[in-house]
């Protein structure tokens, strides 16, 4: 496969972004390769047999808090004729049964039992039969799974960044599901994930309406183009815009507001906004699309105001229609049918020397994704003109 991959450090061909055998590669060399994806937080399961249904790229998996408290991850396909076993987003149940041939395993994903399994040949064994285990670690309630035996142990895999998820997350990881939002986007995802902080003052106008300033704030990239922004904010003033300005505004006005953003590669986002905490998950349907679910998050010493006050400011703030993200998605689509006319996608603001890719940035530069480019153009096997 031959992609026109510039010279010049700046610049990204359009093509990656609409051809389907590059998305098809993608697949198998990012999604199922060495990668850690998160697929849930163990706060969606909190009691034993909770599962919930995900998808890594293109397989659909099974997260599943197990009778002893473990949460795992299974490939959501009975080993029996590939049948898929859970259609549901979320539930709970003591086993799980294929609906085919009502093959039974438990919630560690061991076979109990086989219908006509005296019929079956000499050397069956129920232990070699159990649902596909996919391998799982958790940082700060966060569960990651990956499709590959040759991925690094998660903390390696991280980098700097399980501070600032402590942080997005309560300080501690111990939240509550409030619940969620999902929208699919006619969109690549990597023209998703490709979102950076120069367009945040441009783009939403929020921010002019609102009045709002941004403070201090730095912006750091991992050597496994994992990106992190966290800047002060400042408290938004009630010019008499909104009807109810405490959608815009800390619950406890004495500290000091702040943003966060984990962009984790390849694609989801850990975020915290004012006293929004939220995972959001994404999922690479087609070239064409990109299904993202927002979940929301409160922590489990919340007062009931504070939770309540979480709940109105997450999806009212940050949500697929919020005041500071509602342009996201149209831009999204624009930028994927603008892609169409082929040539380079080229990056500006705080790329400096083109000779050079920078780590650490102002958080409002957009330099910080060309080191994500580079990391994903050496996984796909592309070649420099």
């Amino acid at each position: 496969m031959r992609v026109a991959w510039p010279r010049e450090l700046n610049r990204v061909p359009k093509e990656v972004f609409f051809r389907e055998d590059v998305f098809e590669r993608e697949m198998e060399r990012i999604y199922k390769g060495p990668q850690w994806h998160p697929v849930a937080h163990e706060c969606e399961l909190p009691n034993r047999g909770d599962y919930k249904t995900m998808h890594v790229g293109p397989v659909p998996v099974l997260i599943v808090r197990g009778d002893d408290g473990t949460v795992r991850t299974f490939e959501n396909s009975c080993p029996h004729r590939g049948t898929q076993l859970r259609t549901d987003s979320r539930g709970t149940g003591r086993t799980i049964e294929c609906p085919y041939h009502r093959w039974a395993f438990n919630t560690r994903g061991q076979l109990m039992g086989a219908p006509g399994v005296q019929e079956f040949p000499a050397g069956f064994r129920k232990e070699d039969n159990g649902l596909k285990a996919c391998r799982t670690e958790t940082m700060h309630g966060v569960v990651f799974t990956t499709l590959s035996q040759d991925t690094l142990d998660l903390k390696t895999y991280l980098g700097d960044t399980p501070d600032y998820i402590a942080r997005a997350l309560g300080g501690d990881g111990r939240l509550k599901l409030m619940g969620y939002q999902k929208v699919s986007f006619a969109t690549n995802w990597k023209e998703y994930s490709d979102n950076e902080g120069y367009h945040a003052p441009l783009l939403h106008g929020a921010f002019r309406l609102l009045q709002w300033q941004g403070g201090k704030g730095v912006q750091f990239i991992t050597q496994d183009a994992h990106k992190v922004t966290a800047a002060e904010l400042g408290h938004a003033p009630d010019n008499g815009f909104l009807n109810d300005p405490s959608l815009i505004q800390l619950f406890d006005r004495s500290r000091t507001p702040e943003s966060i953003v984990v962009a984790l590669f390849p694609v989801s986002l850990i975020l915290k906004h004012l006293d929004v905490m939220t995972i959001r998950y994404a999922i690479p349907r087609s070239v064409d699309s990109t299904e993202v679910h927002y979940a929301y998050y409160s922590h489990v010493d919340d007062s009931p105001e504070l939770a309540l006050h979480r709940l109105r400011q997450a999806s009212n703030l940050l949500g697929p229609s919020g005041l500071i993200s509602l342009e996201d998605g149209a831009v999204f689509n624009r930028l994927h049918v603008g892609a169409t006319s082929g040539g380079t996608a080229n990056f500006q603001k705080g790329v400096g020397d083109l000779k050079a890719l920078r780590t650490t940035l102002a958080q409002n530069d957009e330099a910080g994704n060309l080191v994500r480019w580079e990391h994903y153009r050496k996984l796909m096997g592309f070649d420099r003109e």
